[in-house]
């Protein structure tokens, strides 16, 4: 008899101490912006901080901080759950992006990493903290920073990464930002009919759950974002 996965399983945090080795800065730098982030994070600490600054001057109104899961051979299989769990303990009132990638291409002849489709959820949680439940029928296909409503569908058992973004949505934020974090998990739904979770006190989710997971949201974008984005499809 197969074992049924448990309600949740951190990725990141939680029961899983946050680590700066996870991540990696993919800033507007690469197109000759100004913007920048990291995530502060240091081990003992069960709180890692996605902060930094969005300039919108340098390039005319465009702009995006990006931080994103290191490794090319890293795989997660999440199929046996229904979303995203972010458990935010600290905000700013902006509104932020997660992206996911089922695909990673060799890089090309000038050191740039090649394009491919993006999974992109955008949400704006709430600046005293909450747990934002995002799953995977929220997360929009995206190629370029262009919206792809025919893409195939994302491959749960290969994410191969996870990024979090600030962007200026169309030159509408902007300046510092930050956003804490307690854990990023995957988790079931928290009920059939897949509402989203905002501090329920009758949630059944727990906290973070201690076994590891195998290792093996929404808006059209296109005009400066495409090309901005696509040099290496961090959107």
């Amino acid at each position: 008899m197969a074992l049924r996965a448990p309600p949740q399983s951190t990725l990141f945090g939680g029961s899983l101490p946050w680590s700066p080795l996870d991540w990696t800065n993919s800033d507007d730098s690469v197109r000759g912006g100004s913007s920048y982030s990291e995530l502060a994070c240091n081990p003992p600490s069960p709180i890692a901080v996605f902060r930094g600054n969005l300039d919108i001057e340098t390039l005319g109104g465009a702009g995006f901080a990006s931080q994103r899961t290191t490794g090319e051979n890293r795989t997660w299989d999440v199929s046996d759950y229904d979303g995203l769990l972010l458990d935010v303990t600290q905000a700013d009132g902006k509104q932020y992006t997660l992206t996911l990638k089922d695909e990673l291409l060799p890089k090309s002849p000038n050191g740039r990493e090649q394009s491919t489709i993006s999974w992109e959820y955008d949400f704006k949680p709430k600046c005293r903290g909450e747990k934002v439940f995002a799953k995977w029928d929220d997360f929009k296909a995206t190629y370029r920073g262009r919206e792809k409503p025919d893409a195939k569908p994302l491959d749960l058992k290969s994410v191969k990464r996870i990024s979090l973004m600030m962007r200026s949505f169309f030159g509408t934020q902007e300046g510092d930002f930050s956003l804490s974090l307690i854990s990023i998990s995957v988790a079931k739904a928290p009920n059939s009919t897949y509402e989203p979770y905002r501090d329920d006190p009758t949630e059944q989710f727990g906290r973070a759950h201690n076994e590891k997971i195998d290792m093996a949201p929404n808006q059209p974008k296109q005009g400066w974002l495409g090309w901005l984005l696509g040099f290496c499809g961090v959107a």
